[in-house]
């Protein structure tokens, strides 16, 4: 619980940073805004982000959603840096969902705080906001020693005056409180004296994650709150036809038993996501074993009849008769193209619906009063769940306070707050605080899965062998069905990019989507269009360099001719595909794996590469069958993901990235039978076993100075990769994911 502050014994300044990026002055921040840890007796409060005490130590408040990405370090390095401190005398403490009410509307006292926040952006907004605490802590010494601010520095936490002498910032710290902030921005650090930000640095929860004191948000507890686990419909779109809960109720522990309302077919999915019968007790085994007690009767809904199988035919179907398709991209005349090439080459790519997975399932503790609310969860869009809550309940969002614990995995999961509505339905029916909990068979059966669908390539050919005519048609389920946020993006957003590679780098190009109508849920998966369409784009190139005997890797590099700088629409303003940084990364992953070398081993290489806005990688493989078993001796990414804030941080999320592309591509598939998923544990969904991963893994980050974050992590060329080296090793050409059943059927 957030223990009692009494805000008038302090005083704070906060620098709050508004949405568009600017700083937002607000006389006195609310000091029940603030976790306990950035409050106490003998304190200064600096702005939101920074506390310093008499004996000059330092906490950091971290205002991102940490869910494995390494945010809770990495921003909080960027304020520090610009502080000038040291980073062993600094702590860093996760802050709350920091919601305000402004003269201009809502905004927030930390700035952005979802999960895809930790950009560009970040890079300026944190930079200055601790630059501008430097400045208060110099502007306080000059007015002590009565110099020129012009003429002190700082070092280590401390401001140098140039006769030597020095004051530490927590001498300094109350009164440079007092003093306003200026009215133009602080200039911020050049990059030749950063100290910080490029050196490797642990994870400031390092230590309490691996002795199991960390806590996540299955960890979190009211002392008046009731367990609750959900029994859902099976059924898409299905419905709660009775229930009887006699036995239920029997349980010692059961409490009560509630219903919650599931979407109405065709309506966006904007809170819970299926119809179910709630069963609240004192504790979760009570709870489980009165769920297991329920007798339900579920109504089937409109997708009845769905399955895997009839959609794989009807995207087949689609394309062979090529009507009704929604044009992308055209360029060029790619049917004349076709009609005058020496030689066509075609081929179908199939990717299946893929869950999240993550090793933490959702969950969330509400309290809901009369006046307020309290939401403790792992999210990764908390102005969602903010924008959530006050919608169900009627509360002003200034009166719901939420508190962002650590996740166990996300993968895109938790942009979705399904659960918080949820958890927020029950508690209101219940009429007592509590504490929402899934399992794992909850979180496979009912997700926002990452679209269903096939991909139809085809590539026209001159005389020299050239690539001339570019065709690239997909039928699969949209991304943007029934989800309000993308109702205005167009149908094929999502699942076809009309600037995505090689666009721009062929002269003839056509890009066609066909819509593909299920009733399964869809979401943001990791790197999320790329995963995608990429396997399909980087296999069909390595399956046009076999058929016309060129080098994979020159092929590439012919595609994207001299270095230069295309425009890429659709991801962001500004967003330029940079062909030379795509060619550096591959012509570095070619060279680490060992490309072009004569073996007689019975191993095969294959490499890929990708582009994401502000992010290129190249992956390469080395791989051997024996004995029925798929051995990958060995794994390389190259990656050029912008200015690195922590280096030892991109290293664990590209090889993170690495090995879980690995396990989908090999194994990983959601199927539907009769409108319902058939997974339903991790032996239906079986995750990369240690014996199955990379012998060796190789990652290279290639230096940047442009700053682009780990939003999406960079990993779609590796399922392509590896299937392109599983080629090499064995000349079987898997060209339907997952791999592992594809491969041993051909072999």
């Amino acid at each position: 619980m957030t223990r009692a502050v009494d805000a008038g014994r302090r005083r704070f300044l906060a620098i709050s940073l508004a949405a568009g990026g600017a700083l937002l002055v607000v006389p006195r921040a609310r000091a029940d805004a603030l976790p306990p840890e950035l409050l106490g007796d003998d304190l200064t409060a600096l702005g939101p982000f920074i506390r310093i005490e008499r004996d000059n130590r330092v906490v950091i408040g971290a205002r991102g959603c940490e869910v494995g990405q390494g945010v809770k370090t990495a921003l909080p390095m960027l304020i520090a840096e610009e502080l000038d401190v040291d980073w062993a005398q600094v702590r860093v403490v996760q802050l709350p969902y920091g919601y305000v009410d402004t003269d201009q509307g809502p905004s927030n006292l930390y700035g952005d705080q979802s999960a895809d926040a930790d950009g560009a952006a970040a890079w300026d907004q944190l930079r200055g906001a601790g630059a501008t605490v430097r400045w208060l802590l110099r502007e306080a010494a000059a007015r002590e020693w009565k110099l020129p601010i012009e003429q002190l520095g700082t070092e280590a936490g401390h401001v140098l005056a140039p006769d030597g002498r020095r004051l530490s910032y927590g001498a300094l710290a109350r009164s440079a409180a007092a003093i306003a902030p200026p009215d133009a921005p602080v200039a911020l650090k050049p990059d030749r004296d950063f100290r910080l930000v490029g050196r490797p640095t642990r994870d400031v929860d390092l230590d309490e994650l691996v002795t199991g004191r960390t806590g996540f948000g299955i960890d979190a507890y009211a002392a008046d709150a009731l367990v609750a686990v959900v029994a859902r419909c099976p059924h898409l779109d299905g419905t709660l036809e009775s229930y009887d809960d006699a036995e239920t109720r029997r349980v010692a522990g059961v409490r009560d038993v509630v219903t919650i309302a599931g979407p109405k077919p065709g309506d966006a999915l904007g809170g819970a996501l299926a119809a179910g019968v709630a069963v609240l007790a004192d504790g979760s085994w009570a709870a489980l074993k009165g769920r297991e007690l329920l007798k339900t009767n579920w109504k089937p809904g409109p997708w009845a009849a769905e399955s895997s199988a009839a959609l794989a035919a009807s995207a087949h179907a689609l394309l062979d008769r090529g009507e009704d398709g929604v044009p992308v991209r055209s360029d060029g005349d790619f049917a004349k193209a076709r009609t005058q090439a020496r030689r066509v080459i075609e081929a179908r790519y199939e990717l299946p619906f893929l869950a999240h997975a993550p090793l933490e399932p959702p969950g969330a503790l509400i309290e809901l009063r009369e006046d307020r609310a309290r939401l403790v969860a792992a999210l990764q869009d908390p102005d969602g769940a903010s924008e959530l809550v006050a919608r169900l309940t009627g509360l002003p969002r200034h009166s719901i306070a939420i508190e962002m614990t650590r996740a166990g995995g996300s993968y895109g999961r938790r942009l979705k707050n399904d659960f918080v509505a949820e958890a927020v339905q029950i508690a209101k029916a219940a009429g007592k605080p509590v504490k929402l909990m899934w399992t794992r068979e909850d979180d496979l059966a009912h997700d926002f899965y990452r679209p269903f669908g096939v991909h139809a390539m085809a590539a026209a050919l001159d005389r020299r062998q050239r690539i001339v005519g570019w065709s690239h048609r997909c039928a699969a389920t949209p991304r943007n069905d029934r989800d309000a946020e993308l109702k205005d993006d167009p149908v094929y957003a999502g699942c076809l990019e009309p600037d995505g590679f090689p666009a721009g780098l062929v002269a003839n190009l056509d890009k066609t989507f066909f819509a593909l109508a299920s009733g399964m849920p869809r979401g943001w998966w990791c790197q999320p269009v790329d995963t995608f369409e990429t396997f399909a784009v980087q296999c069909f190139l390595d399956e046009i360099a076999v058929a016309t005997k060129q080098d994979a890797v020159e092929l590439r590099l012919d595609l994207l001719g001299e270095p230069r700088r295309l425009p890429y629409a659709g991801r962001g303003r500004g967003v330029v595909f940079d062909t030379g940084r795509l060619a550096d990364v591959l012509k570095r992953c070619a060279e680490r794996i060992g490309w072009g070398a004569r073996r007689n081993d019975g191993h095969g290489l294959g490499i890929a590469c990708d582009f994401t806005p502000g992010r290129y990688a190249a992956h390469a493989f080395e791989v051997s069958v024996e004995r029925s078993n798929l051995v990958i001796h060995r794994a390389v990414c190259v990656a050029d993901v912008g200015r690195v804030v922590n280096p030892l941080g991109a290293e664990a999320q590209l090889t993170g990235a690495l090995l879980d592309a690995v396990s989908a591509a090999l194994h990983l598939e959601i199927t539907l039978k009769d409108g319902q998923v058939r997974q339903r544990n991790f032996p239906d969904y079986p995750l990369l076993r240690l014996a199955q991963a990379p012998r060796e893994v190789d990652v290279e980050i290639v230096d940047s100075a442009e700053p682009a974050g780990f939003a999406e992590m960079p990993a779609p060329g590796a399922a392509s990769a590896l299937a392109n080296a599983v080629y090499a090793a064995t000349t079987v050409r898997v060209r339907k994911l997952p791999l592992m059943p594809q491969l041993m059927r051909m072999l």
